[in-house]
C-alpha cells in the first residue's frame, strides 16, 4: 500500500453527479441550509438542504396514524402489492441509488449496487409473506372449543437508520411493516439524506400509481431532535431503531416508559474462529472481505480473529500480504476495494483505538495509518491487523473502522471463551473441516450470537433469516424467517360452538 490515494473526483462533479441521479429519480431538491448533505470521497459538503421541523414531524405521525386505520384494512395480497411495485421501481433505479449511496457513504460501487439489490430481495420476500401472514389452530381442552391464535396490523412503525446501510435497513423494516398492515414513519441518518430522499420518492411513486393512502410512508429529514420525537410519541406503537449501543440504551428505555415496542440493531463485535483443520485458501479470503468490506463499517465487520496458536503465524503472514495488496481510494474506480471513512471523526476514532492497543501491548502487523492525498477532509486508512497478548478493554469495544485484532487459543473450550467474552452478540463464523467443532460452535454452549456460520465469515448476510443479535446487540430481528412477527399483534381467540358453558381447568361455577 502506498502513502497515496489515487487522484479523486472533484466536488463539483460529485455534486453534479448526484444532482443527475436525484433528477433521474424524480425528487425535487429543495435547498436550505438546515442539514449539509456531505461526501466522504472527498470530505466536502455537497448540498445544503432544509429539515422536517418539530411541527411537521407531528403532523407526519398523526397523518401515519390516520392513514393505519385505513391501510390495516386493506387486504395483504393488495398490500403485498404495493410492495411488488417499489421493488420494481429500485430494479429500475439500481444504478441511480448505487451512485447516490457510493457519494454519501462511500462504498465501492458493488457493495453499493449489493445494497439495492438486498431491497430488491426484501420487497420479493415481503411480497410473498403477504399471503402467508399465518395463525394456527390449538387444541382446546373443552370439548365444542375452537381454539386459535390470529395475527393483526400494529399501528405506526417509526424507523431509525443508521448511515452504513442507508437504504437497506430502512427496506428491512418498511417492506415487511407495510405488508404486515402498518405504516412507516422513517427518520434516517442525518449522513444519508439524499439516499433517503431518493428511496422516499420511489416509494410515494409506487403509492400514488397503486392508490393506496398517501401517508402511509412518511419521510423526516432532520437531526436527532426529532427522531427523539418518533420515539416518544405514544401513537407509534413500534421504534426500530439501527445504531450504536449508546443509541440503543437511550432508545431502549424512552420506548419502554410508554409502553412501546422497540427492535434494536446495535452493536457488533463479530468474532471467527480458525481452527487447526481449517481450509486456509477459504478462510483468508473470508476473513479479508469480512474485516475491511465498507471499510470496516458494517455492523457484521470482523473485529476479533481467534486463531489455533499453531497457525497463527501462517494466517497473521498469509493475510498481511493480502492486505498489502488491497487497492484503496475513490470507491466509483472499478479496481478499488476499500472506500473511505465516513469522517475524519472515524479516522481518529480509529488511531485512539489502536493506541490503546499499542499500551496494552499490541503488536501492529500492518496498516492503521492514514493515507495522504488529494482529500485532506476525507479518511482514507490503512485496514489494521494487529496481534493482541489477550482480549484488552478496546478489543471489547467496538470501534467502527477496519481494524482486526488477533488473538491466539491452545484449546477449543478456549477459542469459545474468548469468543463470548464480550459485551455484543450480533455475528460470528468458525473455520474447521472438524464436524464436532462445527456442531460445538452452533450448539447451546457455543457461539452466543445471533448469527452463526460455519466456513464463510462473519458479513454478508441474507434477507432469507432472522437477522439481529444477542447482549448489548439489542436482542431485535429483522428481515426474513418469522421477523415479521414483531410488526404485528397477537390475539388469542376462543370459539365456543355449542349451547353450554365449559370453563377451562374444570373450573365449576354457577
Amino acid at each position: 500500500m502506498t502513502e497515496n490515494i489515487v487522484t479523486l473526483p472533484s466536488t463539483g462533479s460529485l455534486r453534479d453527479r448526484a444532482r443527475a441521479r436525484l433528477e433521474r429519480v424524480g425528487v425535487p431538491l429543495v435547498l436550505g441550509e438546515d442539514i449539509h448533505a456531505r461526501t466522504p470521497i472527498t470530505g466536502d459538503d455537497l448540498f445544503g438542504l432544509e429539515a422536517t421541523t418539530l411541527d411537521e414531524a407531528e403532523r407526519a405521525i398523526a397523518a401515519a396514524a390516520e392513514a393505519f386505520r385505513t391501510w390495516r384494512t386493506t387486504p395483504a395480497p393488495v398490500r403485498g402489492a404495493l410492495v411488488r411495485r417499489l421493488g420494481d421501481l429500485l430494479r429500475e433505479h439500481q444504478d441511480d441509488l448505487a451512485d447516490l449511496i457510493t457519494i454519501e457513504v462511500g462504498k465501492i460501487r458493488s457493495e453499493a449496487l449489493g445494497e439495492v439489490q438486498e431491497m430488491i430481495d426484501i420487497c420479493d420476500f415481503a411480497v410473498g409473506l403477504s399471503r402467508q401472514l399465518y395463525g394456527r389452530t390449538i387444541a382446546s381442552e373443552r370439548p365444542g372449543h375452537r381454539l386459535a391464535e390470529t395475527w393483526h396490523p400494529l399501528g405506526v412503525v417509526g424507523v431509525i437508520s443508521a448511515f452504513n446501510f442507508p437504504a437497506a435497513v430502512w427496506s428491512w423494516n418498511a417492506a415487511i411493516a407495510l405488508v404486515c398492515g402498518d405504516t412507516v414513519v422513517w427518520k434516517p441518518s442525518e449522513l444519508t439524506p439524499l439516499t433517503s430522499l431518493a428511496v422516499g420518492r420511489l416509494l410515494d411513486r409506487a403509492v400514488a400509481e397503486l392508490d393506496a393512502p398517501r401517508d402511509v410512508h412518511r419521510l423526516l429529514i432532520a437531526d436527532r431532535t426529532v427522531g427523539e420525537r418518533v420515539v416518544d410519541d405514544p401513537r407509534v406503537a413500534l421504534v426500530s431503531a439501527t445504531g450504536s449501543t449508546r443509541m440503543g440504551r437511550e432508545v431502549g428505555p424512552r420506548v419502554a416508559a410508554r409502553f412501546g415496542r422497540s427492535l434494536l440493531e446495535l452493536g457488533g463485535n463479530n468474532a471467527t474462529v480458525v481452527t487447526p483443520s481449517a481450509d486456509l485458501d477459504l478462510a483468508i479470503r473470508s476473513i479479508v472481505f469480512a474485516a475491511v468490506g465498507t471499510a470496516g463499517q458494517r455492523c457484521t465487520t470482523l473485529r476479533r480473529l481467534i486463531v489455533h496458536h499453531d497457525i497463527a503465524d501462517e494466517v497473521v503472514d498469509r493475510l498481511a500480504a493480502a492486505y498489502a495488496k488491497l487497492p484503496i481510494g475513490d470507491p466509483f474506480d472499478e479496481g478499488t476495494l476499500v472506500g473511505p471513512l465516513i469522517s475524519r471523526r472515524a479516522g481518529e476514532q480509529m488511531r485512539q483505538a489502536l493506541e490503546r492497543a499499542q499500551a496494552d501491548g499490541a503488536e501492529i502487523v500492518t496498516g492503521g495509518q492514514r493515507l495522504t492525498g488529494s482529500a485532506p477532509d476525507a479518511a482514507y486508512v490503512e485496514p489494521a491487523i494487529v496481534r493482541m497478548p489477550a482480549q484488552t478493554d478496546v478489543v471489547r469495544e467496538e470501534t467502527f473502522a477496519p481494524i482486526l485484532y488477533v488473538l491466539t487459543y491452545d484449546g477449543f473450550d478456549e477459542a469459545i471463551a474468548l469468543h463470548n467474552d464480550v459485551p455484543q452478540g450480533l455475528s460470528s463464523s468458525i473455520f474447521t473441516r472438524d464436524q464436532q467443532e462445527a456442531e460445538r460452535f452452533l450448539a447451546v454452549d457455543g457461539s452466543d450470537c445471533g448469527i452463526a456460520n460455519v466456513n464463510i465469515g462473519t458479513s454478508g448476510a441474507e434477507i432469507g433469516g432472522a437477522f439481529g443479535g444477542e447482549k448489548q446487540t439489542g436482542g431485535g430481528r429483522e428481515s426474513g424467517s418469522d421477523a415479521w412477527r414483531a410488526y404485528m399483534r397477537r390475539a388469542t381467540n376462543t370459539v365456543n360452538y355449542t349451547s353450554h358453558l365449559t370453563l377451562a381447568q374444570n373450573v365449576s361455577f354457577l
